[in-house]
C-alpha cells in the first residue's frame, strides 16, 4: 500500500467512525452529510468523494458485520459443526444484530429496495448474505440432504430474502415482538420446503409394487 492509499484509507475510516457515532447519538435521519464532515474534520465534498450518499456508510457497516460472520461461519464449518447448526447459528446472529441495531437497520435494508437500480445493486453487492448461506448449504447438497433440482444460488438467495424482508417487516411494523423467535419460525418453514423428505410407508409400498 502506497502512502497515498494509506492516507485515503485512514480518511475513509475516520469519516466512517464519525458517521456511525453521530448516527447512534442523534439518529440516522437527523444526521446530515455536513454534520459528518464537520465531525470527521473534512469538507462536505470530501465526504461525498468517499460516500456518494449517506446510506453508503451503513452499507459499509453491514458489509463489515457480514465479513465477521463469514469468518465465524467458515471456522465452524472447518471444525466439523453440522451445516444445519451453522445455518441456525448464522440466523441467530443476524437476529441479535437486528434487534440491537433496529434504528440503523431500516435505512440499511431500504437500500435493497431502492428504486434507483444502481443503489439497489450496490446494496446487494455490499450484503452478499445469499452467497454465505449457499456456502453453508453446499455440503448438504453434496450429501443429498437438500433438493437437487434447485441451485445453491437460488436457495441461498431465498433464505437471505427471508431474513431481509422479515427484518424489514419486523423493524417497521412489529418491533415489540421477539425477532429471534420470528426468524426461527420462518427458517423452520423454509427448511421444510428444501429438505429432502423420506418416502412415506405408502410411497415405499407403491415403489415395491412397481418393481414387482
Amino acid at each position: 500500500m502506497t502512502v497515498r492509499e494509506y492516507q485515503k484509507k485512514r480518511r475513509r475510516d475516520r469519516i466512517f467512525q464519525a458517521a456511525m457515532t453521530l448516527f447512534r447519538e442523534r439518529g440516522f435521519q437527523e444526521t446530515t452529510a455536513t454534520d459528518i464532515a464537520k465531525a470527521a474534520h473534512v469538507s462536505r465534498g470530501t465526504f461525498f468523494n468517499y460516500f456518494p450518499y449517506k446510506e453508503a456508510v451503513l452499507l459499509d457497516y453491514g458489509s463489515l458485520l457480514l465479513s465477521r460472520l463469514k469468518e465465524e461461519v467458515r471456522r465452524r464449518l472447518a471444525q466439523g459443526v453440522a451445516p444445519l447448526e451453522v445455518l441456525r447459528f448464522l440466523f441467530q446472529e443476524l437476529a441479535a444484530f437486528t434487534q440491537a441495531e433496529k434504528d440503523l437497520l431500516l435505512p440499511l435494508l431500504y437500500e435493497l429496495l431502492n428504486p434507483d437500480p444502481l443503489r439497489a445493486k450496490a446494496a446487494f453487492q455490499a450484503l452478499p448474505l445469499g452467497d454465505l448461506i449457499a456456502e453453508v448449504l453446499k455440503p448438504l447438497k453434496e450429501e443429498g440432504v437438500v433438493r437437487q433440482d434447485l441451485s445453491l444460488e437460488r436457495m441461498g438467495r431465498t433464505l437471505a430474502d427471508l431474513y431481509f424482508l422479515g427484518a424489514l417487516r419486523w423493524a417497521a411494523y412489529t418491533p415489540h415482538r421477539d425477532f429471534q423467535e420470528e426468524l426461527d419460525k420462518s427458517l423452520l418453514l423454509a427448511l421444510e420446503g428444501i429438505l429432502v423428505k423420506p418416502p412415506s410407508p405408502a410411497q415405499k409400498a407403491s415403489g415395491k409394487r412397481a418393481k414387482a
